[in-house]
């Protein structure tokens, strides 16, 4: 990807080819008949029609996981020999990086260069690391009575239901199907409408790998239908789920209603970004939350949409924040130089014109932005937006837009910052800019998230967990922890 040309990549881009059909029990399937459109938001044009599933379709999928789980190789291999596979994955993921990378940019809209560099490296580390754990995991052997031997052993849950969004498309699915593939559990994974090309090239690679047949499948469909008939599935044991709020009670409905499978949520935030005065570099913290409203478009549940700013230096830190958004650069995304790209659909776009409208009825100050861009494109492109002044109780404040739309609040000490921050039904992620110890401490244990970050925004790797407290969720993906949601403890006692 290192210098190559807009003009090159939109060559490379129209002469890809694209799975069209289901990917169940090792092979391509058409379904019934019904397909649906997949539409690219940087100039609305269809890239290709795709296989509607319902709930015929889902039933072939879970019956083929199951097929593989119940009497299959995998879950019956050592965990070493399912690492080799996942590490075999990874390193064809590799040397298809480029094609998929532009797959995930021409779907939902992200530049190239993010696209390339940022989710297809997710991707490929995370079943890398995943299958380099596989071997290394043991159970337990708690000390008894002399004449007793306790073993407390983890079992692969069994057939686990996967759905997840469009904004991180692969980097998701690899967080849900590396994990639950190293267990020895199977795998049917339900994509977004809205990118289900780069899912579908994601299980031919692994079944080229040499992953069993049915060891992953891919249904592509909507959420009302097949979403809905993955989670009432009486054989899906686990669900594991990334989305919104809403569509997440959905699922848990449909576990009450059928099997009382187990559900794994991560859901949606409105993550707050404390900047206090002493804040070791205020630069450095405004280029941090610029960069992590508009990266991806602010289509990121951890998305900083709300900064927490010290009265004293709000000024300073927002206008620096302004500059920024008015310097970045909107474009096609598969211009390498394009820093912000188009939003995933003309539907999402106007919900978020929508939260910006709302915003100025409130009384909320349009610092920058607020406008569509680049309308002759055909696409969904939005310029980065800032609002100051804004109300705590607003829509502004408290709902999840997922766009490119920060929200400046203003405080005058750590208490008030504190209750600012946790005033939300959300949980998901948080950070903190300070030079104090002891602050970044105390802080940090009093808010309600499941990650801070202190003094940078959107660190981590595989080794630590991610997921949400409240409404934003429960389980975690990545590190060790994530193998808790696709593997059941069970306890064997003998008596000697």
């Amino acid at each position: 990807m290192h210098n190559i040309t807009h003009a090159e990549l939109l060559t490379r881009a129209k002469e890809l080819d694209f799975p069209t059909g289901h990917h169940i029990d090792g092979r391509e399937e058409s379904g019934g008949g019904d397909a649906f459109a997949v539409v690219s938001p940087r100039d609305g044009q269809v890239l290709a029609h795709v296989a509607d599933g319902g709930e015929a379709e889902v039933a072939l999928a879970v019956a083929a996981a199951r097929r593989a789980f119940d009497s299959g190789p995998w879950p019956r291999l050592t965990p070493a020999e399912r690492g080799r596979v996942l590490v075999r994955i990874a390193d064809l993921l590799e040397e298809h990086r480029e094609r998929l990378a532009l797959t995930v940019t021409l779907e939902m809209g992200k530049p190239i260069i993010d696209a390339y560099q940022i989710e297809l490296r997710a991707l490929i580390n995370t079943f890398r690391w995943y299958g380099q754990l596989a071997d290394k995991l043991t159970d337990e052997s708690p000390h008894t009575a002399p004449d007793a031997l306790a073993l407390v052993t983890r079992e692969p849950a069994g057939v686990v239901g996967a759905v997840v969004p469009w904004n991180f498309p692969l980097t998701l699915a690899g967080w849900k199907v590396a994990p639950a593939l190293a267990a020895g559990c199977t795998v049917v994974l339900k994509p977004s409408e809205n990118s289900p090309l780069s899912a579908l090239l994601l299980a031919r690679v692994a079944t080229e790998a040499g992953l069993p047949p049915g060891v992953l499948n891919v249904v592509t469909g909507d959420g009302p239908t097949a979403g809905r008939a993955l989670g009432l599935h009486p054989d899906v044991d686990v669900l594991a789920f990334t989305g919104s709020t809403a569509v997440g009670r959905h699922f848990l409905h449909y576990a009450a209603d059928s099997n009382l499978k187990r559900v794994w949520l991560e859901l949606g935030g409105k993550s707050p970004n404390i900047v206090l005065p002493d804040a070791p570099d205020l630069a450095k913290a405004a280029a941090t939350a610029a960069w992590g409203i508009f990266f991806n478009q602010g289509e990121m549940c951890t998305a900083p949409s709300r900064l927490l700013v010290h009265s004293s230096v709000a000024e300073e830190v927002t206008e620096a924040i302004v500059a920024r958004a008015r310097e970045l650069r909107v474009g096609d995304p598969l211009d390498p130089e394009t820093e912000m790209g188009a939003l995933v659909d003309e539907m999402h776009l106007e919900r978020v014109c929508g939260h910006i409208a709302d915003g100025r009825e409130q009384g909320a100050r349009l610092r920058t932005g607020g406008s569509r861009v680049l309308t002759a494109t055909g696409g969904s492109y939005l310029e980065p937006t800032v609002f100051d002044r804004v109300d705590p109780a607003s829509r502004l404040a408290r709902e999840e837009i997922f766009g490119p739309v920060l929200s400046v609040l203003t405080f005058d000490d750590v208490e008030e910052a504190v209750r600012l921050a946790n005033a939300t039904e959300y949980g998901l992620a948080a950070g903190l800019w300070t030079s104090d110890l002891s602050t970044a401490h105390r802080v940090s244990r009093a808010l309600k998230a499941g990650t801070v970050w202190v003094n940078c925004y959107e660190e981590g790797d595989l080794t630590v967990p991610f997921g949400g407290v409240k409404q934003s969720g429960n389980g975690r993906d990545k590190s060790v922890h994530a193998l808790e949601k696709y593997t059941e403890l069970k306890t064997t006692w003998i008596q000697l």
